[in-house]
């Protein structure tokens, strides 16, 4: 039975809305070519209620499970409540997937169906479409499904809204959100909607957020940040929600959504501070920021450039934020608060206070959590009412996520300091030793590394070498530029340096013998990066351990491994 009030649980917060807003604008969606959509409330509930209508009509057994492949869109938010209204379990799906995943979490999650919709690499998923299995497409599906299966817009036409208030229990099944992996097949993590309300409740003590927030939503509603943050955040203050379209027009959607609360993740807030540096050089943006009155003008135009110059609350997760990089923004007027969690507990575990200057850790716990560190490993474990009801159909790998007495074991590693403040310091099972037989923590250095515009991703690795090496990818641009030979010099010299400085501030045995540029992107299709863009270093070592020993005994600073 629940333990959370009915009245902060996800149905009776849309009927709330519904009832007491219902000319509110809730969602604001581009639909191509600078044209928006707004959808108020009422709309919102009006189509929830009669997709709801025709998914009941379905005869599926209460709690089925219905799937969502789709980038994010309004129609992603209202398929997930008209899930739930209809009984059902939502599965939401990675817009990213490669058809044999899309295949495996359809088939092992036993879904009934699947809403297509807005996606870039629709053909490429499709193959993993189990054949006959009936799916549904949104008004910004690819043309190809909108001609194959059933449209939103037609069925909400010929189907009635579901009359009364039909509510889930807090205890039930909500959704199986699947992890992104970086070990093998995605486990699907079981949430409920009591789950989601104490999250909401601990997250809006911590970081108050309310209806006249605004937010835009780009990163993926699979993930479990936004679908917390964005989703559940939205139907709990009843803020207004603008999605982005895609990534060529992701400047101008956050100029138009202004947010007041904005999560990034630590790779593009490098990328804004990168766009900041391009238009002026670091040193004169410095000087500029130092002059009173002069600083406050420029802080300004920098944040109304970023389209963040409304922005009361900002955010950092899913890999660790540079200290340098957060004092850059903290000059800049712009605190960013770093959080950390897992999919496994709704990611409310830690998040740094506002106001207090806790920068290079994630902060204390949030209230109602408990934390503590394993004295023989240095793992970071905790517990919370927001922890998953275990892996679906996994009782096994639900049993080793847990440790006896019920706490959920992270798998990182990390200190809590006096003030009860918790500083990350890596994963347990990424600890290499080198052939010193000494160890390594690779997650510190790589964050050096990717400090440097050209790196858009990274790998420590070195187990049994005599020092570990660096295996870097370039961003796109960095590397189609690198085919001439002129550019690639300038741009070996700018790594040699950057090399050399980091490695001035590491031990003498975790010193980087060399760095290896590797000459194929790393993609999800090719499986060397989960869709939340954490690389696989079991697919890393796979791939390259072979030339480990010719790298390292080859005397070059910088390796340029082509094709």
């Amino acid at each position: 039975m629940s333990t959370m009030a009915p009245e902060m649980l996800a149905l009776q917060r849309l009927y709330h809305w519904e009832k007491t807003s219902p000319n509110r604008i809730a969602f604001t969606q581009p639909m191509g070519d600078g044209v928006v959509q707004d959808t108020t409330w009422g709309e919102v509930a009006d189509q929830v209620r009669r997709m709801a209508t025709y998914l009941k009509a379905q005869g599926w057994e209460p709690g089925s499970k219905v799937a969502i492949l789709s980038k994010n869109c309004s129609w992603w938010i209202m398929s997930d409540l008209a899930i739930w209204m209809a009984g059902y379990v939502s599965v939401p799906l990675y817009p990213t997937l490669a058809a044999e995943t899309v295949r495996q979490i359809l088939t092992h999650s036993e879904a009934k169906a699947c809403f297509i919709g807005k996606l870039d690499g629709w053909e490429q998923m499709k193959p993993g479409v189990p054949a006959g299995m009936p799916c549904l497409s949104y008004p910004l599906s690819p043309a190809d499904a909108i001609k194959s299966y059933p449209g939103w817009e037609k069925i909400c036409k010929d189907n009635p809204p579901l009359t009364g208030n039909p509510v889930r229990d807090g205890g039930e099944l909500a959704t199986l959100i699947y992890t992104s992996g970086t070990t093998g097949m995605p486990k699907g993590v079981m949430h409920s909607f009591d789950n989601f309300a104490w999250a909401l409740d601990a997250g809006v003590r911590r970081l108050p957020m309310g209806a006249e927030d605004r937010m835009l939503s780009y990163l993926p509603l699979a993930h479990v940040v936004e679908r917390v943050l964005v989703e559940h955040g939205w139907l709990r203050t009843g803020m207004r929600v603008y999605f982005a379209d895609s990534l060529e027009t992701f400047a101008a959607d956050l100029q138009r959504a202004r947010p007041t609360i904005f999560f990034s993740v630590p790779r593009l807030w490098v990328k804004f501070q990168q766009g900041v540096h391009h238009k002026m050089p670091p040193a004169k943006l410095n000087r500029l920021l130092s002059i009173p009155i002069l600083g406050g003008i420029v802080r300004r135009k920098v944040q109304k450039a970023l389209g963040l110059d409304q922005c009361r609350i900002a955010a950092g997760g899913a890999a660790p934020m540079p200290v340098a990089l957060l004092q850059w923004y903290s000059k800049l007027g712009l605190d960013i608060n770093e959080g950390y969690g897992m999919t496994e507990n709704l990611a409310v575990s830690h998040i740094t206070e506002p106001g207090k200057n806790q920068q290079g850790s994630v902060g204390p716990a949030y209230d109602g959590v408990d934390d503590r560190i394993d004295p023989e490993t240095g793992e970071i474990q905790m517990r919370s009412p927001a922890l998953m009801l275990g892996y679906f159909k996994e009782p096994e790998k639900t049993r080793e996520a847990m440790t006896e007495d019920g706490w959920l074991r992270t798998g990182d590693k990390g200190r809590i300091d006096d003030k009860g403040v918790l500083h990350i310091t890596g994963r347990v099972k990424d600890l290499f030793k080198t052939g010193k037989g000494k160890y390594v923590a690779p997650a510190p250095i790589e964050d050096k590394l990717v400090m440097h515009e050209a790196i858009e991703a990274c790998v420590v690795t070195g187990a049994n070498m005599g020092q570990p090496l660096g295996i870097v990818m370039l961003g796109a641009d960095h590397l189609a530029r690198a085919a001439d030979a002129g550019a690639r010099a300038e741009l070996e010299q700018s790594l040699t340096q950057h090399l050399k400085a980091i490695n001035a501030t590491l031990d003498p045995h975790e010193r980087l013998q060399c760095l290896v540029v590797a000459g194929t992107p790393w993609t999800v299709e090719n499986d060397i990066i989960t869709p939340t863009f954490k690389v696989k270093r079991n697919r890393i070592e796979e791939l390259y351990a072979r030339s480990y020993e010719g790298w390292e005994s080859s005397g070059k600073k910088v390796i340029w491994q082509d094709g």
